[in-house]
This record gives structure tokens, C-alpha cells and sequence, in this order.
């Protein structure tokens, strides 16, 4: 069967010389007519990737393309959520975290985290930013790769008082996954009739202060801005009291 590691494999070649690796992926490949074997005249063989195999990387292209296009607009909408909630957001951030090292007696160790959505409370009072991140999924397959990394949600977690699994649908417009599927330190939403709703509440821990390193990038990048000129109610943007649940 041809799959992603035989597409990776293809754009490899494509974008090479075409030097043979001689392994299982090169064989399965060969087989199908992807690739065809080229020997020079002096005797060197090649690979070189044929008609057929020009036309599943354009087919992988335009389904990547397209899975990009869902996923940022899946993140726009929830951005946009957030930002009419009250709460000043980013995306596309590059922030460090601290994740357990590999052995319980081992230290903590820094990582990058790249939130999908990352937002804090409008306000003053440092105490009551509650930082909260969303991790957007329109894939099947990219969730069930995401859960199988503890490490990044430990990342979110350190990062935010509260981290939120955003599940995009399929094409028959079912949720690309359940909310017992996801990690019980995480909350839930999905996507209904277009709309988010709260399929599980995420737990909540008090983070008294940023991180000086995450305050830094925050202040180098430009906040979400709210289209249409939706304006949030005075209450939620005053800041002084901490928020009812809302899902952010």
C-alpha cells in the first residue's frame, strides 16, 4: 500500500539526484511504477520518478493543500471566538516549555511548543491572564499521531492554565475523534452545524505568572484582531474579576 512514507520518499527523489537507497520503500515503489531505474553510460543507476508517480505527488499536493486550508480555517474561527470572548490571542507561535526529562530523576527540559491558538485574559492583574491554548485537528490521522505525544501536551500544560483539543470533521461531517479518545487533562470542542460547542470542559490550574521568555514573544508578535466590528461585552474586557467558563 502507498502511504505517506512512499510520497515523503518520492519528493525526496524528485528533488535529488535520484541516488538509490536500495530499502523496502524503494522496491514497494519500483513495483507500483513510480519510480523506474536509469543507468548512465558509465554504468551508474539512478532513479528517476515516472509520469505516474509526477501525478500522486500532485494528488498528495492538492490533499495537503487542502488539509491546510481546513485546519487554518478552523484556527481563524476559533481565534475569532476568543478574541469576541474577551481574551487577546495569537497563532502561529514559537514558544519554550518544560517537559519532564526522560527519567523520573532526571530534570525538567526545555522544548518549543507551537500552539495552534494561544490566548490570555484582557487584563491587568498579571494573576489573572489564564493563559489557554487550542490545538486544532481536521485529521483523523494527525490526532491519533498527536496523542501518542505526551511530551507536547505537557508542553501545552505548562504553557497555559488550560489546554483544549478543537476537533474539525470528516468528509461525512462526522468528528475526527471523541472526547474520551483525548487525555482527561485536556477539554474538548467540535465543530456542530459550524459552530463550536464545549464537548468536554477543560481542567483548569492556576498560573499565577508568565514565563518572562513567553511575555517577550508575545510582545514581538501582533495579536488576532476582531473582524466585522463585533465588540465584546464591557464585562468580559474589564479584566478585574476572574471569567466564567466560556471555553476559553
Amino acid at each position: 500500500m502507498i502511504g505517506k512514507t512512499h510520497a515523503r520518499r518520492l519528493r525526496e527523489i524528485y528533488r535529488s539526484a535520484g541516488w538509490p537507497c536500495q530499502d523496502l520503500v524503494e522496491i514497494e515503489l519500483l513495483a507500483a511504477g513510480l519510480l523506474e531505474r536509469v543507468r548512465a553510460a558509465s554504468g551508474h543507476e539512478t532513479l528517476r520518478v515516472t509520469d505516474a508517480g509526477i501525478r500522486l505527488l500532485a494528488e498528495t499536493l492538492q490533499g495537503n493543500r487542502a488539509a491546510r486550508s481546513e485546519h487554518e480555517a478552523l484556527v481563524q474561527q476559533v481565534a475569532l471566538e476568543m478574541a469576541r470572548a474577551g481574551r487577546v490571542v495569537w497563532t502561529g507561535l514559537s514558544l519554550r516549555a518544560q517537559v519532564p526529562g526522560p527519567a523520573p530523576e532526571d530534570p525538567p527540559q526545555w522544548c518549543i511548543a507551537m500552539p495552534d491558538v494561544f490566548s490570555i485574559r484582557n487584563t491587568t492583574v498579571e494573576a489573572y491572564v489564564e493563559p489557554v491554548v487550542h490545538e486544532i485537528k481536521v485529521r483523523r490521522a494527525d490526532l491519533l499521531g498527536d496523542l501518542k505525544k505526551p511530551a507536547k501536551r505537557t508542553a501545552y500544560l505548562d504553557l497555559g492554565g488550560a489546554c483544549w483539543y478543537v476537533l474539525g470533521n470528516d468528509a461525512r461531517g462526522r468528528p475526527v475523534g471523541q472526547p474520551d479518545e483525548i487525555p482527561p487533562e485536556c477539554g474538548v470542542m467540535w465543530l456542530q452545524e459550524g459552530q463550536l460547542s464545549v464537548a468536554r470542559p477543560a481542567p483548569r490550574r492556576p498560573v499565577e505568572r508568565l514565563p518572562f521568555a513567553v511575555w517577550l514573544e508575545l510582545a514581538k508578535r501582533t495579536p488576532h484582531a476582531v473582524d466585522g466590528g463585533d465588540q465584546a461585552p464591557l464585562a468580559d474586557l474589564s479584566g478585574d474579576a476572574p471569567p466564567a467558563d466560556t471555553g476559553g
